[in-house]
């Protein structure tokens, strides 16, 4: 399994502010679904920020994401070592595969893969 990116995902309140506020250090949106936005470096697009007031489909924001080449094996993994699932594996109708997981120190982390 290999690791593609790797996004923090910030909670904010106002999204077109918080946008505009890291627009000045040279991100760019590059996703809105209104409730999530995903920003970007355009010199570099895997350099990204994920603003968040909630998550629409599952039962908590995340803390940050991370994308790897095969989420069902990152899935069965953290299930076999008994891991906290928050969030059941799940194809998600903007074109992702994902499962949310808690970390040893209480953060979710959104595990996925594009479709």
């Amino acid at each position: 399994m290999h690791v593609r990116r790797v996004v923090p995902d910030v909670r904010s309140t106002a999204l077109p502010q918080s946008a505009e506020f890291y627009g000045v250090l040279g991100l760019e949106e590059v996703m809105n679904l209104g409730w999530i936005m995903t920003l970007a470096s355009p010199d570099n697009p895997s350099v990204q920020l994920g603003l968040i007031t909630e998550d629409r489909t599952a039962p908590v924001a995340p803390d940050l994401s991370i994308e790897v080449d095969d989420v069902d094996a990152a899935y069965a993994a953290m299930l076999e070592r008994g891991a906290e699932i928050v969030h059941s594996l799940t194809d998600e109708e903007w074109g992702v595969r994902r499962f949310f997981v808690r970390d040893p120190c209480g953060r979710v982390v959104n595990v996925l893969s594009h479709l």
